[in-house]
């Protein structure tokens, strides 16, 4: 059988899997990976390759994404993040709000998922909103523009750790790609917040039981009770630094500290001692119960992408690679939007942007591994990454998260947020391909 034909009936099943039988995404993956494999036959056993395939994966990214899920947990539960979207409102003054969430949203959403991103700082913009009586959809969609950029973007969030390992490019390299599309993208999703804030008036309406009166009385809280901004900062800050010189300065100590495992467990560790030392009267359950609520979120996570790690293993066994060469003679820089597209259309047929990049990669990695690209293979990961953000709607648990904790109709998410992440995406898309024409960066590589 063709092989761009099984990886097609591959694809099929997992998005039928996920839409028309409703099936967790694990099964659904684990489900095309196991027809993909019937189809193309190898000595080794279908079970064998599947665990294969699913163990390398997790291999790679397990130990980073449990002690991320950790350290967002003690950012939300010290107070930590609430102390960074402050310290930033107050930084760049009143008049700069809706920049300081989109900055707040940009960098939490690296570390903690995007959904809970939402959870975190929706509910403070509608404080905001509250205290001064306007731009409620500005703050929303200033919050959104930076999230959903970076969860997609930005290392150790599980999608861009995922292709950035596939694709062997260094974390330092996907963390400073990410952050320069990601911003670009992001700047254009806070024009648009501009232009929609100006054109719709959409109220502040009672989200998740709360109401405005009680978002007013949530604004008095102690802030003396939240930690230092240094402390804050801290544990964001560090694997940044340390994956950053492990990948660009050459000794055995950087080369150590700098290992993302190591570099995000001492993250973690600087964010329990955090957590524990602010959360007066808590007891030890209290405290392990919350740890195991983080590394249970992680542990779906870490199924999810090695399930997409054993799809894209056999995948890649059945020879697609050099059937796309042969379509693509000339791939270069038309790669890019071919991932783009993919992505985009696996995102809105299933609505899960980490499905749509575990996916996506699944089948243009192979082309990437194979031959050579013309330019560093983190503008691809970055292009699958700008690929899963359209075109989010009733499918997308993110698009109920936020019309939920946001009180907006699914008309107006969907002519707000929908729209803007479709724009961010193909703005990002640009940039990502004036960069590999512009800096290919092929030497580096």
């Amino acid at each position: 059988m063709n092989p761009l034909l099984i990886v097609l009936i591959g694809v099929a099943v997992v998005v039928g899997g996920i839409l028309s039988l409703r099936l967790h995404a694990f099964l659904s993956l684990i489900a095309g990976a196991m027809v993909v494999a019937l189809l193309s036959p190898q000595k080794t056993p279908v079970g064998e390759r599947l665990a294969d395939g699913f163990g390398d994966e997790a291999k790679k990214v397990g130990i980073l994404i449990a002690m991320a899920a950790v350290l967002g947990k003690a950012l939300m539960d010290s107070g930590a993040a609430e102390r960074i979207v402050l310290s930033l409102r107050r930084a760049l003054g009143e008049g700069q709000v809706a920049l300081a969430y989109l900055i707040s949203g940009f960098v939490m959403a690296a570390l903690i998922l995007s959904d809970t991103t939402f959870y975190l700082l929706i509910p403070l913009a509608r404080v905001t909103s509250a205290r001064s009586g306007r731009n409620y959809l500005l703050y929303i969609l200033a919050i959104v523009a930076g999230a959903v950029m970076t969860h997609s973007l930005v290392p150790p969030a599980a999608g861009p750790l995922l292709v950035a390992q596939d694709l062997n490019v260094k974390l330092g390299t996907m963390i400073l790609g990410g952050v320069i599309v990601g911003a670009v993208a992001s700047s254009s999703g806070l024009l648009y917040a501009l232009w929609a804030n100006r054109r719709w008036q959409i109220p502040m309406r009672s989200a998740l039981g709360v109401s405005a009166v009680e978002l007013e009385r949530d604004a008095s809280r102690d802030e003396s009770l939240l930690p230092p901004l240094w402390v804050s900062v801290l544990p964001i800050a560090l694997p940044v630094i340390l994956i950053t010189l492990g990948d660009f300065v050459v000794n055995p100590v950087t080369k150590g500290a700098g290992n993302p495992n190591v570099a995000l467990s001492l993250a973690a560790a600087i964010g329990l001692a955090m957590m524990w030392w602010r959360k007066e009267g808590t007891t030890r359950p209290q405290f392990a119960a919350a740890v195991s609520q983080a590394l249970a979120s992680a542990g779906v996570m870490v199924l999810i992408i090695s399930a997409g790690g054993a799809f894209g293993w056999v995948v890649n066994q059945t020879g697609v690679a050099a059937v796309l060469r042969e379509d693509l003679p000339t791939a270069r820089l038309a790669i890019l939007p071919l991932a783009f597209l993919i992505t985009s259309a696996l995102r809105t047929a299933q609505g899960s942007a980490i499905v749509s990049m575990t996916t996506a990669i699944a089948v243009v990695g192979p082309v990437a591994a194979a031959g050579s690209l013309g330019f560093h293979p983190v503008y691809l990961a970055l292009a699958i990454g700008c690929g899963s953000k359209p075109i989010p709607w009733m499918n997308d648990a993110g698009f109920w998260i936020i019309g939920q904790t946001s009180g907006m109709t699914e008309g107006e998410t969907l002519k707000t947020v929908s729209i803007m992440m479709t724009i961010m995406g193909i703005t990002g898309l640009g940039a990502i391909l004036v960069g590999a024409w512009l800096f290919p960066l092929v030497a580096v590589h």
